[in-house]
This record gives structure tokens, C-alpha cells and sequence, in this order.
């Protein structure tokens, strides 16, 4: 994938707003629902659901630009510190002095194959590393296993967890979230899974997937998946209500009437009732979201747009209602 910020057409410095905004945008732009004829926009969509999930999120955003996850969130490998990272390490006969041994690993379990001092940055901690990732390979008979150099250790000295979890994310339109899905996720394992999104799910929640995670000498772990739920360019989330601004002309307040108002499931009508003000709210019952036990509705509130193009007769009608039925809708503020 490429840079997020790349993706989002910000720089590195853009701070939380400027990011959220540039993706507002192209959300609004790309969103399948507004380019059904186009098969390009769902790839494009789902780019920039990616690259906001990255720099759109604080702790990612500074692991991504400290080089710790790469543009899809997933861990990049910086090696082991033991190994010579550090100044003073090397291999025999360099200042240091510090060289590797050679390890083999057979039915007698791990043996040196070489003298030596060690890797520096090791110290006695090294057969403990060998135990942590080795340790359910090398068990030797009678249940013993063998350690560092050979030597023997009690199985019941391993105290390695039976698995581990994993994390991962993903990011869903707010339609998916409404009816429910699939989608396909890197986990951190490497595997890439297919994900069933259960309808009504809300924003932060984990979906727990089991057998995903790390292996362990008895079990293995699960992995757990975060949802993100994208900014809709529409509608707004009030818990399992959807808010939407729906633009009206100046006469279809004046004069009422009815307008199509769209839903997640598709445009409805709705009557305007005539000498509407803007700001006022309608309430579409079942239009929201899926909760526990109903379902949450969509909520209108009409805002009054004038023409964009100056019109002179409107200015002399506005000029002529002034001068003959005058009103102060601010009274009530004094």
C-alpha cells in the first residue's frame, strides 16, 4: 500500500483536523454508494479507509512515522538488539572481542557447536530466549529438555504461556455496519482470514476470533480484531440513530412539499410541511441502526439554501416582504 499520507494528499506535519477533513472529503468523493458504475472507487475507498485508520489514529500515526508498522499497520522487523546492535559487538577477534557460537538443534535438543565468550547484549538470559521460543521442540525423553550447551532442564521449569493473542484492525462503511458483512484481515501472524461482520456492530468494538493467535505448547491463542467505523459523508452517528442535513430550497419551505431524503436503505419521500424553518427536525422511525431490541431512526434537519447565482428578482421580492410584513425572529434573545 502506499504512504498513507500519500493516500490523503496531506503532508507529514498536517495536524488531526487538516487529516480528518481530507478524508471527509475524499470519502464523500469515493464512496461506493455515490459510484455504483464505477468498480475503481471501492479500491480507492477502501485505500483511504486504511490510511485514516494509520495516521488517523494518534498511537498508530507515531508508530507509522517512528518506522515500527508499515503503511497497512503491521509490525516492521528491526531484529535482535543482542546481536551486536550496539557498539562494542562483533565477531572474534574485532575490538570487541565478542563473537557467536554456532547452535545445532537434534534429538538430543540445542548443543554449542563452538566455544567462546558469546554474543554480548546475551549474559545469562540467552538460554531462557532459547526456552520462550524453542521450548516445545526441544524436548528431550521422560519429558526432559535440554537447555543451553545441553545441559538438562525440568519441563516443569518452562513457564511458557499455553498461546498468546494477537491484535488487528479493521475499518467498516457504516453500511456494513448497519447490515452486516465480510471482510478480509492481516493478522499479525501473517494469516489473512475473512471476518464476519454481525449487523448493529459499534464503533471500537472486538470481534474475537478463535485459534488466530500464537501457538503454545498446549493451545493457541485468538485473535482480536478492533472495528473502526468509517465517517459516512451523509450521515452522522448518534448512537443507534443516524443524523442527517438535508438542504431544502427557499420555496419548498415556504410553499412545503416533498423531497427525497436519502437512507441506508435506499431514498424515501418526505412532506415538507409549508413555513418550514430551517433547523427544524423530522424524525424517519426504523432508518437507524440496528440495537438490542429496536432499531435506532434517522434524523432530518432541513437547512434553507438560497440560489447560488445572485438573482435580482428574489433581492426585490425580499425588499418588497421587508417593507410590507416586517418580523424580528431574534426578539426572544434580548
Amino acid at each position: 500500500m502506499r504512504n498513507p499520507y500519500e493516500v490523503l494528499g496531506v503532508p507529514r506535519t498536517a495536524d488531526a483536523a487538516a487529516i480528518k477533513s481530507a478524508f471527509r472529503k475524499l470519502a464523500k468523493k469515493l464512496h461506493p454508494d455515490a459510484n455504483q458504475d464505477d468498480p475503481k472507487s471501492a479500491k480507492r475507498f477502501a485505500e483511504i479507509n486504511q490510511a485514516y485508520e494509520i495516521i488517523g489514529d494518534e498511537k498508530k500515526r507515531k508508530a507509522f512515522d517512528r518506522g515500527e508498522i508499515d503503511a497497512e499497520g503491521k509490525p516492521r522487523f528491526h531484529g535482535f538488539e543482542g546481536f551486536g546492535a550496539h557498539p562494542g559487538a562483533g565477531a572474534a577477534g574485532s575490538p570487541g572481542g565478542a563473537h557467536f557460537e554456532n547452535f545445532s538443534f537434534g534429538p538430543e535438543g540445542f548443543r554449542r557447536a563452538g566455544g567462546g565468550t558469546g554474543a554480548r547484549g546475551f549474559g545469562g538470559g540467552f538460554e531462557d530466549i532459547l526456552k520462550d521460543v524453542f521450548g516445545a521442540a526441544a524436548a528431550g525423553q521422560g519429558g526432559r529438555r535440554t537447555g543451553f550447551g545441553g545441559m538438562p532442564f525440568e519441563a516443569e521449569d518452562m513457564h511458557q504461556p499455553a498461546g498468546r493473542d494477537v491484535e488487528a484492525a479493521v475499518t467498516i462503511t457504516l453500511a456494513e455496519a448497519a447490515k452486516g458483512g465480510t471482510r478480509r484481515v492481516h493478522l499479525p501472524t501473517g494469516k489473512e482470514v475473512e471476518v464476519k461482520i454481525p449487523a448493529g456492530l459499534a464503533d471500537g468494538q472486538q470481534i474475537r476470533l478463535k485459534g488466530q493467535g500464537l501457538p503454545g505448547p498446549g493451545a493457541v491463542g485468538d485473535a482480536l480484531v478492533t472495528v473502526t467505523i468509517a465517517p459516512h459523508p451523509l450521515f452522522e452517528r448518534d448512537g443507534a440513530n443516524l443524523r442527517l442535513d438535508l438542504p431544502v430550497t427557499l420555496y419548498e419551505a415556504v410553499l412545503g412539499g416533498k423531497v427525497r431524503v436519502p437512507t441506508l436503505d435506499g431514498a424515501v419521500e418526505l412532506n415538507i410541511p409549508p413555513g418550514t424553518s430551517s433547523g427544524r427536525t423530522f424524525r424517519l422511525k426504523g432508518k437507524g441502526l440496528p440495537a438490542k431490541g429496536a432499531t435506532g431512526d434517522l434524523l432530518v434537519g432541513v437547512r434553507i439554501v438560497l440560489p447560488k447565482e445572485h438573482d435580482i428578482e428574489l433581492d426585490e421580492l425580499m425588499r418588497h416582504w421587508r417593507d410590507a410584513k416586517p418580523y424580528d425572529p431574534r426578539r426572544d434573545m434580548e
